[in-house]
């Protein structure tokens, strides 16, 4: 018992606090059920258990007691648990979101306090890092006494873009929550794009006896709060279907942010509060239902090394496995630390795999090692010397490349070339490039427009067949026309987005304007262009000059057509206001002929909202999107795409038409 304690709190330690996991979550919850079930059969507990205290980070600052204590859930994996739990009463059910817990008060509407969960009792201040995550608002409508208790998390998709940007290697986004929030660089917090997620209203003035409409006034006060669905009658059969119909959202990847189960909650707050403590379970406050990960022994063929921005991440192939409904055939391994924390071996190594929450495959142990781990001396996508790097921060071992050039580190400007604003090649997905990077398909822009030189191999691959090829294929023979700003947004030039673009090409055809910067010697030629300037022009200029840049700017020329939009004269219906678009929109083709038009009419299109904004345009006008109930806080008005037509289009642009166009030819 002795020993499962240590090894659960120092597993607990680096969990809370953005260090490399010590074990897995499934090693974790079974290690816990072990020494839970040692205190049942002697009745002892000792000290430190984990079953009778919340987990705490070790985190720096100042320290501060709970208000109200966090207590944390009792768990199952089986529905009739909940049933038994419930007893007949209706209950909610929402997302158990795998980050960190926050605590945010708030006083006659003003923020007062973030303070993090720590042991459940005391946490952490962390009040000076409030601007930096999402979510947390500066002040409510609400005038007294609030205290919201929700979780900070980093989507799929912003924690593979940081790790991809900043080369860094974190297991998973949790990992990277948690340490984020100890660091005291708010430029660098919000670099990576934490979200906070209220789950329940703690506690305000208002008496309000329902958990549901505890979350629905969190939602009237601005908050984007967790998903919930009411279930009136919670028999076994409505809880399963239930469970089924939340479990599909996790597999089918509907909802963006980690989960590692459920939270089945009382609507009744007032009966939830008269349930007892037991350990540092409060009995009614809720109930955890955690997934039963399924788990497969295979055998590792090999370790493929897969590199990405400078980092080179060990990936497991093994013998095809079923897994919940899929056949999975590799697991990313993450870093050198983890191979060497699971013990992994070479060729023939019998391996333990689960998809971690029903998403993520993960080798979770090594049932007996083959032969010796080896880590390359060289980078699997340019040949250059690769050398293992140890984190400052928290001592985790990754290998990098030390070619400056490779192209496995212009992965984010591939994946910008290929993008819808870019030349538009529909369904090449950033690990999709990543995998052809690896391959050595790619090594340039142009190389893109070649691909299917590789069609016969690119079949065989995992994930490919002769109907996705296809279907890769035609989409890159529609984007050999590509229109003049989505070119020179793709070529990924520094400080040229689109809307510089457009205002390059408001004074220069595509073909005049890259001769004018060749012929140039003066870095500010383009200056006098209106919302150009001098460091715009520069950048452009100096882009222009590479030989190398040039180079592969022929090659693309030699696989593209561009296609100039002509110049339309101006109106001014939308002068000097800003618009933010969301939402699907009818009488136009998209929000980006909407936001042409508007701009065509002197106005202007960011894409969040604030108080700089003149109206928000959603056809959806009930909506309790973020956007939504931004503009609602900061009464900025919500008009549908009808009410625009009247306030600020003419007949013709109620059927728009797209300006006549001309084909270039290099």
């Amino acid at each position: 018992m002795r020993e499962l304690i240590a090894s659960l709190n120092q597993a607990s330690e680096a969990y809370y606090g953005g260090k490399p996991e010590r074990m897995t979550d499934f090693e974790w919850d079974a290690m816990f059920d072990r020494l839970k079930k040692l205190e049942e059969e002697t009745g002892i507990v000792l000290e430190d258990s984990p079953t009778h205290k919340v987990s705490s980070a070790s985190e720096n600052g100042q320290k501060e007691a709970h208000e109200f204590p966090a207590l944390s859930l009792a768990k199952t994996k089986k529905p009739e648990d909940i049933v038994k739990w419930s007893e007949g009463r209706p209950i909610w059910m929402s997302w158990k979101l795998d980050g960190l817990t926050l605590v945010v008060t708030y006083d006659n509407g003003r923020l007062a306090k973030v303070v993090t969960r720590g042991d459940g009792h005391i946490g952490t201040n962390i009040t000076h890092l409030a601007s930096a995550v999402n979510g947390i608002l500066p002040e409510i409508k609400e005038k007294g006494h609030v205290v919201i208790r929700g979780e900070a998390v980093i989507s799929y998709e912003d924690f593979d873009r940081f790790c991809l940007e900043s080369g860094e290697s974190y297991a998973n986004p949790r990992n990277l929550a948690s340490g984020s929030l100890t660091l005291k660089d708010i430029e660098e917090v919000k670099r990576r794009r934490i979200h906070w997620i209220p789950f329940t209203l703690v506690y305000s003035d208002n008496e309000i006896v329902s958990w549901g409409k505890r979350i629905d006034f969190l939602a009237e006060q601005g908050f984007s709060t967790v998903d919930k669905e009411f279930v009136g009658n919670p028999d076994f059969q409505n809880i399963e279907t239930l469970i089924e119909r939340w479990t599909h959202k996790v597999t089918s990847n509907e909802n963006p942010y980690p989960v590692d189960g459920l939270v089945i909650t009382f609507d009744d707050t007032d009966y939830a509060n008269t349930g007892s403590v037991t350990g540092h379970h409060a009995t009614r406050a809720g109930y955890a239902f955690k997934w039963e990960d399924e788990a497969a022994e295979t055998v590792l063929d090999h370790i493929e090394w897969s590199c990405a921005a400078s980092t080179i991440t060990p990936v497991a192939v093994f013998d095809p496995v079923e897994l919940e409904g899929t056949i999975v055939k590799r697991a990313s391994l993450c870093n050198i630390s983890e191979c060497e924390r699971l013990g992994m071996g070479d060729r023939g190594t019998v391996l333990s795999v689960i998809k971690s929450n029903k998403i993520i495959p993960k080798v979770i142990n090594v049932v007996k090692a083959n032969g010796e781990f080896h880590v390359p001396e060289t980078c699997p996508v340019c040949g250059s010397a690769a050398t293992v790097r140890i984190s400052d921060n928290s001592d985790t071992k990754t290998l990098r490349c030390t070619n400056p050039d490779c192209a496995a580190k212009k992965l984010r400007k591939f994946t910008r070339f290929v993008s819808k604003q870019g030349v538009n090649i529909d369904g090449i997905s950033e690990s999709t490039l990543d995998r052809f990077i690896n391959e050595g398909w790619i090594k340039n822009f142009a190389d893109i427009y070649r691909l299917m030189e590789h069609r016969d191999v690119m079949m065989r691959l995992d994930g490919f067949g002769e109907k996705s090829v296809q279907n890769l294929s035609e989409a890159i023979r529609r984007a050999r026309t590509v229109t003049d700003t989505g070119m020179i947004y793709a070529l990924s030039i520094p400080m040229v987005g689109p809307d510089v673009a457009k205002r390059l090409l408001s004074e220069y055809t595509f073909k005049d304007l890259f001769q004018k910067a060749q012929e140039t010697s003066d870095e500010e030629f383009f200056s006098s262009i209106n919302g150009i300037g001098p460091e715009k022009s520069k950048a452009f200029v100096q882009w222009c000059h590479d030989a190398e840049n040039m180079r592969i700017f022929g090659l693309i020329m030699d696989e593209v057509q561009i296609e100039e939009t002509q110049k339309i004269a101006s109106g001014n219906k939308c002068h000097g206001l800003t618009f933010v678009i969301t939402g699907d929109v009818h009488h136009y083709k998209n929000r980006d002929e909407l936001k042409a038009y508007i701009e065509s009419q002197g106005g202007k299109v960011t894409g969040s909202v604030s108080k700089s904004t003149n109206y928000l345009i959603n056809n959806d006008l009930q909506s309790t999107s973020g956007k939504n109930q931004k503009a609602r806080q900061l009464g900025i008005p919500v008009i549908s795409e009808d009410e625009f037509m009247r306030r600020f289009a003419d007949s013709a642009a109620a059927s728009p038409t797209p300006p006549p166009t001309e084909i270039l030819l290099f």
